[in-house]
């Protein structure tokens, strides 16, 4: 097992190039929030736009269609129900299920269309209506953002047995090709190419609704922008949870939005700090 560390993130968050512009960091297209939970469509862009994907459309329910302007100029906004195939394939990562309720069709709709050079993260929602209706993974680049009970759903694996690492080995060998898995708790894994990273950063005022909703937002900005992805995916879920951590120490309670709105400001710091040749940054030498 490898602890997730800050020395991880600063290894993928760098300066960005000066001849780059928005298409080099990504495309990414949000699918969720149907007309009673649109909010966990609007912290997914939040965070998204936040971690610095270069466009970011959000198809949604189109009564959503307001809020999420109001709040993220940034973003554009379709109606999940028109040309979703077309956002799809103009998409170099495609973040589904926040939100999305029972919409099966929309999720058929996406697994049908998504092609092996994307990536798709599976958030919510779709976890649970893949595992429902036993619906087959494409042949795509995939991350799957469970918490324990929907990881039980789609897995069989009790709560109580996914401890085990080597329960949750056997089930992701199990799709037809082995997703990264990051498996939120209190105590949150990343399972990829086969080694096993702990989070140890984060703690209990991160319990509350949306959390879950902005890391999946983050790890589409970050799977947008660097690479490799599994790379992306381990600073995505680090930063999370860091920011969290800073933000507790005047904070009872961490809210989702606030861990956007701090997003920019922690990458810089982590972009900025040079790293030694033993691997780690000065501020942990220190």
């Amino acid at each position: 097992m490898i602890e997730l560390s800050r020395t991880i993130a600063a290894n993928v968050i760098q300066p960005r190039q000066a001849n780059s512009y928005k298409g080099t960091y990504g495309r990414v297209l949000i699918i969720g929030g149907n007309a009673n939970l649109g909010g966990a469509a609007i912290m997914n862009t939040q965070a998204a736009v936040q971690s610095g994907a270069g466009l970011v459309t959000v198809a949604t329910d189109i009564s959503n269609k307001t809020a999420i302007h109001s709040r993220l100029p940034e973003a554009m906004v379709v109606d999940y129900h028109e040309h979703l195939e077309d956002y799809i394939q103009k998409s170099d990562v495609v973040l589904i299920g926040s939100g999305l309720g029972d919409e099966i069709d929309i999720l058929k709709e996406c697994l049908q269309t998504i092609q092996e050079n994307q990536v798709l993260i599976i958030d919510g929602s779709a976890i649970t209506m893949i595992a429902e209706n036993n619906l087959s993974l494409p042949n795509a680049k995939i991350v799957f953002t469970p918490h324990q009970m929907e990881w039980q759903r789609l897995s069989n694996i009790a709560i109580a047995n996914q401890k085990r690492e080597d329960n949750n080995w056997e089930a992701l060998v199990n799709f037809n090709q082995e997703p990264i898995l990051v498996l939120k708790s209190d105590a949150t894994q990343v399972y990829l190419e086969h080694e096993l990273y702990q989070l140890t950063v984060g703690g209990p005022y991160q319990a509350t609704g949306g959390m879950g909703d902005t890391l999946a937002g983050m790890i589409a900005g970050f799977a947008a922008q660097f690479h490799p992805l599994g790379a992306a995916v381990l600073a995505a879920v680090y930063c999370h949870s860091a920011i969290a951590d800073e933000l507790s120490k005047t904070a009872y309670v961490t809210l989702p939005s606030k861990i956007a709105e701090a997003i920019p400001a922690f990458m810089k710091k982590l972009a900025d700090t040079p790293i030694t040749a033993d691997g780690l940054d000065e501020e942990q030498e220190e």
